[in-house]
């Protein structure tokens, strides 16, 4: 049986973006839909890769699929870090997580809707709500980075909330292979053990 190809590397252009006072905007709660905003303490680790999975496919979100359950669990589960999901008419709608990378920064590291949620009029309320709840943390700036990989409004969408630029760099992404996505289904149905990493 010939060997599947593994897919080619990406290149992705990174804006690393920063922010050192609340965002002055005020937008009111999008109309005719029910929304809610729940901090998920403790989330659990197949509840954190769906999310992750249904926001992050379509740009390439892949570094967090990677990462055994203890690493994940370490990140995710320590004082560190803070997860808010939304919910839109009872479903969930699109996520963000913030991480302290000290008393003085916070790390907006993950942001986005999913799909059955673009085009209702939440995206930037929600990023809105995302970073009230970052700066309820006191810290003295918020960092971002979003790369050309994202959606194309992402960096337009950082700045006009108050987000500036301060460096950039390339990188390489690498798409699931094949038999990566079919190991990581099985690890999610339960069908490997809990630590068994990702080929």
């Amino acid at each position: 049986m010939a060997a599947t190809k593994k897919p080619k590397a990406i290149k992705a252009h990174i804006t690393y973006l920063e922010m050192t006072a609340p965002p002055k905007a005020q937008l009111p709660v999008p109309a005719n839909l029910h929304t809610a905003i729940m901090r998920a303490e403790n989330i659990p680790l197949a509840y954190y890769r769906y999310l992750y999975r249904q926001v992050g496919a379509r740009w390439h979100w892949v570094d967090r699929l990677r990462l055994t359950d203890k690493r994940l669990a370490a990140l995710l589960h320590s004082a560190a870090s803070y997860i808010g999901i939304l919910y839109v008419n009872g479903a969930p709608a699109g996520f963000y997580e913030l991480r302290h990378e000290s008393e003085e920064v916070v790390e907006l590291c993950h942001f986005g809707l999913m799909e059955h949620a673009l085009g209702l009029g939440v995206g930037k309320w929600f990023l809105l709500q995302a970073l009230r709840a970052a700066w309820n943390l006191n810290p003295q700036k918020l960092k971002v980075t979003t790369n050309n990989l994202d959606h194309p409004r992402a960096l337009q969408l950082y700045q006009m909330f108050g987000f500036s630029p301060v460096s950039t760099s390339d990188a390489l992404v690498r798409p699931l292979s094949d038999e990566e996505m079919l190991e990581l289904a099985k690890r999610d149905s339960g069908m490997l053990p809990v630590e068994a990493p990702a080929k």
